[in-house]
């Protein structure tokens, strides 16, 4: 086993890349903190890792709160005793926050022109904020035992945005600071921080931004999506969930402040001659 006996939280471990991680990691031997505001999904998430084998603890937390963080490394220290591994998947569009989609024959009301001071502070705040908060709560007691896994999802839209999100990936381009400068700061005490960019993924991510989008008809989307990779399919969670394992193993134990794209090829351009 890669990860055996080690402990991890994952935020956003509820569904997607988090749950498709948790799995992972409990295939190898770890036990988990699944940290998230879906409880339903958390609780499911409990499940398929227990059938693994391995412990998993439920801890309801809110990103955007830093009493909500600090209490998740709390409950996981006294269940545990330890953290080794912290790996960042909390983050998206909140559902209240999707703008209205366009009418036919307007134009999207994205871009700097319709900037929003309180949506802007909100992104910032899910996708990069309680990330920094969540790194502050777990450091301590990985450079105590001077061992330790950090990794962090950013977004491939940070270099080929696939629309305009001033504000999305602003956040994920600082997940990219964050790696850099806890890597420099955390290398000493013999911890790793390493990030991901995952391109298109078929995670409910896009739930929100596919509200209009009749059930039937969302595959079909899907399928679209997987036309624009160079390896014509849309990502999977496990596609992630594989690589965190790599950042969180030993495999990758002389790699730190590294960032590595998830994205089936992309930003590379579709080649379509005929074979």
């Amino acid at each position: 086993m890669l990860l055996p006996d080690r402990v991890a939280i994952i935020n956003g471990g509820a569904t997607g890349m988090g749950r498709a991680t948790a799995i992972k990691f409990a295939e190898e031997g770890c036990s988990s903190v699944i940290a998230d505001v879906n409880e339903a999904g958390a609780r499911e998430t409990v499940k398929e890792v227990n059938k693994k084998g391995r412990e998993c603890l439920f801890v309801k937390c809110d990103i955007m709160d830093l009493k909500q963080i600090k209490n998740c490394v709390d409950q996981t220290i006294k269940k545990f005793g330890r953290v080794d591994i912290l790996v960042g998947c909390a983050g998206g569009v909140p559902k209240s926050r999707v703008r209205t989609p366009a009418k036919a024959g307007e134009r999207p009301k994205r871009g700097i022109a319709y900037l929003d001071e309180g949506f802007w502070d909100t992104m910032l705040t899910l996708n990069l904020k309680g990330h920094a908060f969540f790194c502050k709560e777990v450091a301590p007691y990985m450079i105590k035992q001077k061992y330790g896994k950090i990794i962090l999802i950013s977004s491939l839209g940070v270099f080929s945005p696939p629309m305009p999100s001033s504000e999305y990936h602003a956040a994920k381009a600082g997940i990219l600071g964050l790696v850099y400068n806890l890597a420099f700061e955390l290398a000493p005490s013999n911890i790793t921080v390493n990030g991901i960019l995952p391109g298109p993924i078929k995670t409910p991510f896009w739930d929100p931004l596919m509200a209009g989008v009749p059930e039937k008809d969302r595959e079909a989307r899907f399928t679209e999506m997987g036309k624009s990779v160079p390896l014509q399919r849309i990502g999977l969670p496990e596609d992630v969930a594989n690589t965190v394992l790599f950042f969180a193993s030993e495999l990758s134990s002389f790699i730190t402040g590294e960032t590595l794209n998830v994205s089936g090829g992309k930003p590379l351009p579709v080649y379509n001659e005929p074979r």
